[in-house]
């Protein structure tokens, strides 16, 4: 009887599911879902992949693409002239105010590689290997400001509570390394990403999928090591009188995320010995650490992109790079697009070009995705906060650019178009929903009916609603 008080209807339903048909087919399919992940979720139906992995190189902020992909001669030869008001009408602003000016690019743009895609000279590396990707400039969102943006990209949901996308996928495919975690987290810039820790949530997923937070400097880890005097030996035996304590609560209560937490326990305790090698990009050649301008021991995008290669060579299925400071609004010096987004750019220019190289050369590209972009765009107008000298734009939800290289993304290719002036999108308009599909229907997940219950809906990455689409058009 105290059992059956203890365990709800969900528990008892989550459970009649996770049986011993379950643990069996796991162990038939020879499951390499890491760390205790093969307890918490069902086996997921795969369909053919094109990729293994993915590398997300987030650009935090929202980078302006009309200074860096999205080339617009008209607007250019309008700037500082006031906005059409077709261009106002029914529009919503995070901070511009009145009738702004007309903003051109202070930044020379060529025709790139044998592709002929237009980018801007302020991303020289990249320019040498932009055949690979394909640009998409007509990406779209329904947000404006930073955090329900970055949500909407990484959740499906502009609202705290989503599982995150390396969650998703890491529920779906697993790791292929047991002694690392599925999902890895990187940040540069100075600070975390405006949208937080609820980036790499696994929400209402189980806990193991969670996203494991990595650092360059200092522990790799935060709380993993054993604290001082305590031999491995020691945490060995604290953790086996943990997993026994955890077994008996599991059997009596029946809650799933108490085998979530042995999991997590042992993943753990064989990070302690996997992080710190797999970290240590000081194992690298000096050729490969010049390629990147990655330094050992320093805290960089560059040592990040390093250790992202480093990771998915060794079965880690997402690897998450967000990089702070790409809110150009122009309000200073420290924000501006004339100067500082040039140096932004030399930040990770270099670095990303080796990422890709590397891969390839390595033979990963064809199963890496590799994509980069921020959670919106910028708008075609002058920002000219309070009255600012300063260039800068404003947040605009309506046009923004992304690419994605490798993994079955068609390679030397450019999808969709904006208007003359940059401000909307003229052709093949590519919702965030849509590109979350297509990410997940090249690894192998069907993203309509890769789900999961909660609150009464059966919940999915590209949201509950229908209209979503896999584009064919990015694919190989």
């Amino acid at each position: 009887m105290r059992l059956a008080r203890a365990e709800t209807r969900r528990q008892f339903l989550r459970r009649s599911q996770m049986g011993l048909g379950a643990i069996a087919l796991a162990g038939l399919t020879g499951s390499t879902r890491a760390g205790g992940e093969a307890d918490a979720a069902p086996a997921i139906p795969r369909r053919p992949a094109k990729a293994k992995s993915v590398i997300y190189l987030h650009m935090s902020g929202g980078p302006p693409q009309q200074d860096l992909f999205d080339y617009k001669p008209l607007l250019n030869k309008h700037h500082m002239e006031p906005c059409p008001e077709e261009l106002l009408k029914g529009q919503r602003f995070a901070f511009i105010k009145g009738r702004p000016k007309m903003l051109g690019t202070p930044h020379k743009f060529a025709r790139r590689g044998e592709s002929g895609q237009w980018m801007s000279d302020i991303q020289p590396n990249l320019a040498e290997v932009i055949d690979e990707t394909t640009v998409i400039r007509s990406m779209i969102t329904t947000e404006f400001n930073h955090a329900p943006a970055e949500l909407f990209m990484f959740t499906g949901s502009p609202r705290n509570g989503g599982a995150a996308m390396g969650s998703w996928i890491t529920y779906g495919l697993g790791s292929e390394n047991r002694d690392l975690p599925g999902f890895v987290v990187m940040i540069s810039g100075g600070t975390d990403p405006t949208g937080g820790k609820a980036l790499w949530s696994p929400g209402f997923l189980p806990g193991i999928f969670q996203g494991v937070q990595c650092r360059t400097v200092g522990d790799p880890v935060l709380y993993v090591g054993d604290p001082k005097g305590m031999t491995r030996e020691d945490r060995r035996r604290t953790l086996d009188a943990l997993d026994r304590l955890n077994e008996i609560e599991a059997r009596e209560h029946g809650d799933p995320e108490t085998l979530t937490r042995i999991g997590q326990y042992e993943l753990a305790f064989r990070m302690q010995a996997s992080v710190p090698d797999v970290m240590d990009v000081g194992r690298e050649p000096q050729a490969i650490l010049e390629e990147y301008g990655a330094v050992p021991g320093a805290a960089s995008f560059a040592n990040n992109c390093l250790l992202a290669r480093r990771l998915v060579e060794r079965g880690v299925r997402f690897v998450q790079l967000f990089d702070w400071g790409w809110d150009c609004h122009g309000t200073s010096a420290g924000n501006d697009i004339v100067e500082f987004l040039p140096k932004k750019c030399k930040e990770v220019d270099r670095p990303i070009a080796a990422l890709i190289r590397d891969l390839k050369r390595r033979g990963l590209l064809d199963e890496t995705i590799v994509v980069w972009g921020g959670e919106f765009g910028r708008t075609s107008m002058n920002e000219a906060r309070g009255g600012s000298t300063f260039l800068g734009r404003d947040h605009h939800p309506h046009c923004f650019t992304l690419w994605a290289a490798g993994g079955g993304f068609k390679a030397g290719a450019a999808v969709g178009a904006t208007d003359e002036l940059g401000s909307s999108i003229a052709v093949d308009p590519v919702p965030v929903h849509d590109f979350q599909a297509t990410l997940l229907h090249l690894l192998g997940l069907d993203p309509f009916t890769f789900r999961y219950p909660d609150q009464g809906l059966q919940q999915r990455l590209i949201g509950v609603e229908e209209g979503v689409k896999v584009r064919k058009d990015l694919i190989a």
